[in-house]
């Protein structure tokens, strides 16, 4: 039987487990998809995640895909790809590559169902029409800011617009008019006639079609009117026969509309929405408008900066599929608006990594460390275990010789109580290696310390199972010959965490300290095949990734996933 991961639900199951744990507790979604096809509404499920191509998927749309998914999976029934292309201003191709790789990269897999809202646009054009016959659709002249006089307030009513009662023939031929481009932009729209009294503002008579002579990145200039996105939404859903239209809250108001344009256009079987609130991060950016300033203003270098949360961002930074399930998985599915702490995200990517990766060793701020006892043509080829937690994935060869490099705040010269690790007089033991003990230090003329002496002790040897005495301190290095040079960017927050995202004129308040680039690393000799996306844990520093867009072959660039400590506790 294939295995499906389920991502609904508290936890990941596997296919042939799930009928055993069907007394798993199931969601408010999956309580009403339950519903109705033990009712008989629906025979099958079907559905679909529909972005509109006009940028960079984030964390929150993820959840979204991953449900929509999942849900399709776990009751046999079909997902659907759709873009949502029905407005030519936003709109690019670009993002539609971008978009599909995304969700590609997240595992979703829409098979055969890879849908544009713009080839509809035709059937949308006759449901429009089909409305003006019954009577429930009229052209209107009204500019734009009488239309929005004219709808009234929260608490009160709306009034009717002198175009209203235009008879059908008449509103028949000025919408064919509009799609012969015989009108300018924005002189003409057609609205749907439902009520200006409404306490439901979406039903006062809103607008379904707008004229704009513009060209469509896939129907080029064959259309000047475009359906609106609460028009057309529903209709695709209908076209594509989408049982259950899974959206976030903020389309709850919008279900009445949805509903009347369905039933209005008379289509058999017509999907049902459900609403479910969205994921919200703390302290991250997922505005596009404030990404896109971010990106003008040279603060990151593109939608993937590994500092924002949009899904290209997070791959590049090294997060994975898997990491990014299991953080949704986390999150649960609910109606109450709530957020969610990064550090959930980043306790996911250290389960997930923990085991997978090997434990690399990497200096980030070197000085030489000379062993003066070891001879000098001498070099050694170290066993050393990849994963000490997972013995599966292997063994690796590490050069050892006199001259290594280690980091600069695993010396000091004058330590205080409590440090362990080298400094005059001290032994530590060397991973992987020896013991060694410090026995002087160089500085150049600005006092700083360039180079440790040492010695080591021949019986101290890793794995040949001396126990003579023992050290408090272990410290990692590279062979100093044999190291490879290489560029490692630490990440923090891109927001001041304690003054929050946004200040009061919309201004965010960005961390100076997001990112720090250090660009004299030195790593292990054992990199040769890495390539982008590649992971690793670097002892004792946290976990890296291989950078996508700058790191080359013969100049490494990594970027830190996360460090090794965590400040989320699951919860009990």
């Amino acid at each position: 039987m294939r295995i499906y991961d389920k991502i609904i639900g508290r936890m990941f199951v596997h296919e042939e487990e799930f009928m055993e744990n069907e007394a798993v507790s199931k969601n408010f979604i999956e309580q009403e998809i339950d519903k109705d096809l033990a009712e008989g509404v629906y025979d099958h499920v079907c559905t679909r995640f529909p972005p509109e191509p006009n940028g960079y998927l984030h964390i929150g749309h993820a959840k979204s895909i991953l449900l929509n998914y999942g849900l399709a999976k776990k009751y046999n029934g079909t997902f659907h790809m759709r873009f949502d292309d029905t407005n030519p201003t936003k709109e690019k191709v670009e993002f539609v590559d971008s978009i599909k790789e995304d969700i590609q990269w997240l595992g979703a897999d829409w098979e055969d169902h890879l849908y544009f809202a713009s080839d509809y646009f035709e059937q949308m054009y006759e449901c429009a029409v089909k409305l003006i016959k019954k009577g429930k659709a009229y052209v209107c002249d009204l500019t734009p800011e009488e239309i929005r006089e004219y709808r009234g307030t929260l608490t009160e009513p709306g009034k009717n617009s002198p175009y209203r009662e235009r008879s059908v023939e008449e509103n028949l031929e000025l919408f064919e008019a509009m799609k012969d481009g015989k009108f300018k932009d924005g002189e003409k729209v057609l609205r749907a006639k439902i009520d200006m009294a409404s306490p439901n503002i979406n039903m006062r008579d809103p607008i379904i079609y707008r004229v704009a002579h513009m060209t469509h990145h896939n129907t080029g200039d064959k259309w000047c009117i475009y359906p609106m996105y609460d028009f057309a939404h529903p209709i695709e859903d209908a076209i594509e026969h989408i049982t259950h239209s899974i959206c976030t809250l903020e389309f709850e108001d919008h279900r009445p509309l949805y509903d009347w344009v369905v039933r209005e256009c008379e289509f058999e079987m017509p999907p049902r929405q459900i609403e479910f609130s969205k994921l919200y991060l703390t302290n991250v950016v997922t505005g596009k408008r404030y990404i896109k300033k971010l990106v003008e203003d040279g603060v990151v270098d593109g939608w993937d900066d590994p500092r924002l949360v949009s899904i290209a961002a997070l791959r590049r930074r090294g997060f994975t599929p898997e990491s990014i399930k299991m953080f949704i998985d986390m999150c649960g599915v609910s109606k109450s608006q709530s957020s969610v702490d990064y550090a959930m995200l980043e306790y996911c990517i250290r389960e997930d990594l923990k085991l997978k990766k090997p434990r690399m060793m990497a200096v980030l701020d070197p000085i030489k460390l000379v062993i003066d006892n070891y001879p000098e043509d001498q070099v050694e080829y170290l066993d050393v275990i990849n994963n000490l937690e997972n013995e599966e994935l292997g063994m690796r060869k590490i050069p050892f010789c006199r001259e290594l490099y280690i980091n600069r705040d695993d010396f000091m010269e004058e330590p205080p109580k409590k440090y362990f690790r080298l400094f005059p007089g001290n032994e530590v033991r060397l991973m992987q290696a020896y013991f060694v003990t410090c026995t002087g230090f160089e500085k150049d003329e600005d006092g700083n310390i360039t180079v440790v002496h040492c010695t080591y002790d021949p019986q101290t040897k890793s794995g040949s199972g001396f126990t003579g005495r023992k050290v408090k301190g272990t410290i990692h290095w590279v062979p100093a010959p044999y190291a490879v040079k290489a560029e490692v960017r630490l990440y923090e927050n891109l927001i001041d965490e304690e003054k929050g995202v946004y200040n009061e004129d919309g201004s965010m308040n960005l961390n100076p300290n997001s990112l720090t680039v250090l660009k004299d690393c030195y790593v292990e000799p054992n990199f040769e095949d890495a390539k982008a996306y590649d992971s690793f844990q670097f002892v004792r520093q946290g976990y890296f990734c291989i950078d996508a867009k700058d790191s080359r072959e013969d100049a490494l660039v990594f970027n830190r996933i996360v460090s090794l400590k965590s400040s989320f506790k699951l919860p009990k």
